[in-house]
């Protein structure tokens, strides 16, 4: 889930560059002109600063040295709660860097042919995206695995990997001028299916949290369609509009797959709910709507497919009216303190955070907006001034500052300094409950996944 402000964006002075969050949406990653910086999204009414690679922080941490690419990061990826992020600068966009934060030091850095459009990864791979290819890369030691070479041209460097590591399916456009999907087995290292999703080019990947599902929108923005993966079947089609052609900027799942955001350049943020419609639901339902559908259904089989088709599109279940129009975002669902919520990083520079209704959908309720960096005024809070005296103190940067970026190796592709995960996630291999972090801000354990090899 990433997004990139156009350069002549609103959020250009204030520095916004791309926003992403990690894949359990603990956490919300934001790249600058000066440099990064990672946010805990784990409570409401605040917004924690973890971590930045730049010269300051608006929430009071220590000055921390810029990391060794140097400022104007357009790609920042954590891994998880863990301490392991991925980052691409405009300065040097051929090269990634992998750091552990929390020790300041590199991991290490590899140099592609063309400039890095994308990196996704989970447990178990690492993949970086570019125009024309796709680099598959073992995440326990970055060994390269597997070259995709020639792949359609894919300008916005568009893919998915899923989070499962069990499977690690990936997805990217299997063609340059119709919505084809090649979903490729990162793990095994096969192409899995091709699935027809759309008459135009993709604009939108994703997969829920197991894998079994993917989410994709065309460049007209219209309708969004779910698949089962890897069979790669339509389980669901949702209509977004009619009227107008949109940008989908994002599609994310909730953690149980039962909703789909969908985020784009309008001021309009939908939220799909995918349940299957029996017939016996409507028996036990007689009512006036429920008659209506029914004929519907009976007079769509006379119509041409394409009238045929909307008349089965399912439209949103909950929606969201931004303050904005013509800006890119990224959306999210999450369960944050016990609740539903939609997240929604914006190149305005705010984090916006809204109650879901699961029951009954309708309008969500806008419940806090968050500043993510200072742009010379204070910060601004929806419900309530941030109390100085709140502010707990934070710990001394003298450790972080005496570590921090490793003098930088030379540009390779060949087998760098990794870290280990205890021997790596074999394939199919359950997640141990120990490697998940409680809270993405606990960051002072050693066995923190994944631990630096020394």
């Amino acid at each position: 889930m990433e997004s990139q402000d156009a350069p002549d964006g609103p959020a250009e002075d204030r520095g916004f560059i791309c926003a992403s969050f990690n894949q359990d949406t603990t956490s919300l990653s934001v790249g600058t002109k000066a440099g990064y910086q990672l946010f805990s999204v784990t409570a409401v009414d605040k917004l924690d600063c973890i971590h930045e690679g730049a010269p300051s922080c608006i929430q009071g941490l220590p000055l921390v040295p810029l990391p060794v690419e140097g400022p104007d990061v357009y790609i920042v990826e954590r891994l998880f709660s863990s301490s392991l992020v991925v980052v691409v600068s405009l300065s040097m966009p051929r090269r990634m860097n992998v750091y552990h934060f929390k020790k300041g030091t590199e991991i290490c850095n590899y140099s592609y042919s063309n400039n890095i459009l994308s990196v996704r990864l989970n447990r178990q791979r690492l993949v970086v995206c570019l125009e024309e290819s796709i680099y598959i890369h073992n995440i326990k030691d970055m060994k390269l695995l597997k070259t995709l070479l020639n792949t359609p041209i894919n300008l916005s460097g568009l893919c998915a990997l899923s989070v499962n590591h069990g499977n690690s399916y990936l997805a990217y456009p299997g063609s340059a001028t119709i919505g084809e999907i090649t979903i490729y087995d990162a793990n095994n290292l096969s192409t899995v299916t091709l699935i027809q999703a759309h008459d135009s080019p993709l604009a939108a990947l994703t997969f829920n949290a197991s894998g079994t599902k993917l989410a994709s929108a065309s460049e007209k923005g219209t309708v969004i369609r779910v698949f089962s993966i890897p069979e790669g079947q339509r389980l669901f089609e949702f209509r977004r509009g009619m009227k107008r052609y949109v940008s989908i900027s994002s599609l994310s799942f909730s953690a149980d797959a039962q909703f789909l955001c969908a985020s784009s350049n309008t001021e309009t943020v939908h939220i799909f709910k995918l349940e299957q419609h029996s017939p016996s639901q409507d028996e036990e339902s007689p009512t006036w709507s429920a008659y209506v559908g029914k004929m519907f259904t009976a007079a769509s089989t006379y119509l041409p497919t394409q009238v045929s088709d909307m008349m089965h599109q399912d439209r949103a279940f909950a929606t969201v009216r931004l303050n904005m129009f013509g800006l890119k975002n990224i959306c999210a669902l999450a369960t944050i303190q016990k609740l539903p919520r939609l997240l929604v990083a914006s190149s305005d520079g705010y984090l916006y955070i809204y109650n879901v209704d699961p029951q009954d959908g309708g309008e969500c309720v806008l419940v806090q907006k968050h500043r993510l960096f200072d742009s010379g005024e204070e910060q601004v809070e929806e419900k309530e001034e941030e109390n100085p005296e709140d502010v707990s103190p934070q710990p001394a940067s003298q450790s972080y500052a005496a570590t921090v970026a490793l003098p930088s190796t030379p540009p390779s592709s060949t087998t760098l300094m990794g870290y280990s995960e205890d021997g790596g996630a074999q394939k199919g291999e359950v997640i141990p409950e120990h490697e998940f972090a409680e809270s993405p801000v606990c960051l002072d354990d050693e066995n923190e996944f994944p631990p630096v090899g020394n």
